[in-house]
C-alpha cells in the first residue's frame, strides 16, 4: 500500500505498514472500530474517498484477513465488511495514535473522547513492561534480537 516494499527489513512494524500505513487505512480501520461502520457507503460519506482508493483499500483489508465480505443485498450486489480479530486487534494502535495526536496535534483538545461503553469512563492506551509493570521510559526501553532472526553460531 505504501508504493514500495520493505522486504530487506525484518521488522514487524514495516510490515504492519504495509497492510495499514496508507493514508486512508488507519481510518478506515477507525471507523469500523469505534464507529460500527461496515458499509462502502457508510466509509464512503464518513470519509470522502475516492470509490476506487476505497475499494482497493478494503479487497486489501479483505486480502490481508483484516476484514471479510458478507454480502447484504443480490440485487444490486452489495456486501459490508466487517473486520476479523485480526483488523479489531488494531485497536490499540488506533487509541495510541489517538491520544498521541490529541497530546500533540489538537491544539483546541481531543475532537472526539473515546469512552467506555459499559461505565462512560475515559479509554486511554496504557503501555507497560510485562515483567515489572511500570511504564518504562522512552530512554530505557531497547530493541533485542527476537525470535525471527537467527542466534549467532
Amino acid at each position: 500500500m505504501l508504493g514500495r516494499t520493505y522486504d530487506g527489513q525484518n521488522c514487524s512494524a514495516a510490515r504492519a505498514l504495509e497492510l495499514v500505513g496508507e493514508r486512508w487505512s488507519l481510518l478506515i480501520i477507525r471507523d469500523a472500530l469505534f464507529r460500527g461502520m461496515t458499509r462502502f457507503s457508510q466509509f464512503q460519506r464518513s470519509l470522502g474517498v475516492a470509490p476506487n482508493v476505497l475499494a482497493t483499500r478494503l479487497e486489501g483489508f479483505v486480502d490481508a484477513g483484516l476484514m471479510t465480505p458478507r454480502a447484504y443485498s443480490t440485487h444490486p450486489e452489495h456486501r459490508e465488511y466487517l473486520l476479523t480479530k485480526k483488523g479489531r486487534d488494531l485497536q490499540p494502535v488506533l487509541l495510541a495514535l489517538t491520544a498521541w495526536g490529541d497530546r500533540w496535534a489538537a491544539p483546541d483538545g481531543p475532537p472526539v473522547v473515546l469512552e467506555h461503553e459499559n461505565c462512560g469512563g475515559t479509554v486511554a492506551p496504557h503501555t507497560h513492561c510485562a515483567s515489572c509493570g511500570p511504564l518504562p521510559a522512552t530512554a530505557s526501553v531497547r530493541a533485542t534480537p527476537g525470535s525471527a532472526i537467527a542466534a549467532p553460531s
